[in-house]
């Protein structure tokens, strides 16, 4: 049996009394020993857990037995680690930032596809294939012909969205007719609400892969993938790539931008402080605190212990909140 479970989760419901729920989800995690973050809003629950098994497992059931929930799905990976240092029950607006209201996900997303229905939806000419995740995460894998935003946040999506509306771009009506668009994410929950989005914006035709490029990755044989590269994910894997093996990224400690090969040997690449894309933007103090950190990183590795300082960059990073992180 693994030392720790890692459980990510998400859905959307409408839970109009979700500030009720704060203090007694977060009394039933440290209970259970459970650290993490989730986050309640009006349109459901997402976030990240771990801790013993049985730990997860009783928070888990918690969740459930609420009958909104009862049908809540995770996703799960054992680690060695205890990957988070404090247990967080936060109350927002929304579970993943879209930035407009009026969006309602568990009323209004497109229609699933199944990962092993995904290269049919995909042979249709009439679909612009579009990839709802960030610039940093479709530089190291996406599908073939999918369409980037190039946004550096979800919140962007629905600005680039609205001028591809416009008379010749990719997303334009033509003879007064929508196009089909088809989303994918990493895990589905940036998916669920981007469709949603669409459809508010009169789009009729819309769909999104069922569990994300995760779930194809897991599903799909490798001889009929169309995915190419390796998939960004929320967690100290980084990337991941067929049949969900261990990728070849590492994390930039300071940017928290995926690192190839080549972008680690770079001259302005150093181990936990900096890479050739944020070198020039921080200062020599906010190095030599990095330096520090990482010299106490592997101290606690050569005593084959967890270091609090890394786990808790991880927590305090944008990523760690969403489990488009497993989505």
């Amino acid at each position: 049996m693994p030392d720790f479970l890692t459980a990510a989760l998400y859905k959307f419901v409408e839970l109009p009394d979700f500030a009720e729920l704060q203090a007694p989800l977060l009394a039933c995690c440290e209970a259970h020993g459970v650290k993490g973050t989730l986050l309640l809003a009006s349109e459901g629950i997402n976030g990240t857990i771990a801790g013993r098994v049985d730990g997860v497992y009783a928070v888990l059931a918690f969740l459930r037995r609420d009958p909104r929930l009862a049908s809540l799905e995770h996703k799960e990976a054992s680690t060695k680690l205890l990957p988070f240092y404090r247990m967080k029950v936060r109350l927002k607006r929304e579970i993943v930032t879209l930035g407009v209201p009026g969006v309602h996900p568990a009323l209004m997303a497109g229609q699933y596809v199944k990962p092993a229905d995904w290269n049919q939806l995909l042979d249709d000419p009439g679909v612009v294939l579009v990839d709802t995740r960030n610039d940093y995460e479709v530089a190291i894998g996406t599908f073939k012909g999918a369409v980037n935003p190039a946004t550096r946040s979800f919140s962007e999506l629905p600005g680039w969205v609205e001028r591809e509306m416009r008379e010749g771009g990719k997303l334009a009506a033509a003879n007064g007719q929508k196009p089909k668009v088809a989303m994918f994410c990493t895990g589905g929950i940036r998916c669920e609400k981007s469709t949603a989005f669409l459809r508010a914006q009169g789009f009729e035709e819309v769909y999104h892969l069922e569990g994300g490029i995760l779930k194809y990755l897991e599903t799909v044989p490798q001889a009929q993938s169309r995915w190419q590269g390796e998939c960004f994910v929320f967690d100290e894997r980084v990337s991941v790539g067929q049949g969900l093996s261990a990728g070849h990224y590492t994390l930039c400690r300071s940017c928290r931008d995926p690192l190839s090969e080549k972008d680690r040997a770079s001259a302005l690449f150093e181990l936990g402080v900096s890479c050739a894309r944020c070198h020039a933007t921080t200062t020599e103090q906010q190095k030599r605190g990095y330096r520090e950190r990482q010299r106490q990183v592997g101290l606690a590795e050569a005593r084959e212990q967890g270091h609090i300082g890394m786990r808790a960059a991880t927590e305090a990073a944008p990523q760690a909140a969403t489990p488009d992180s497993a989505d």
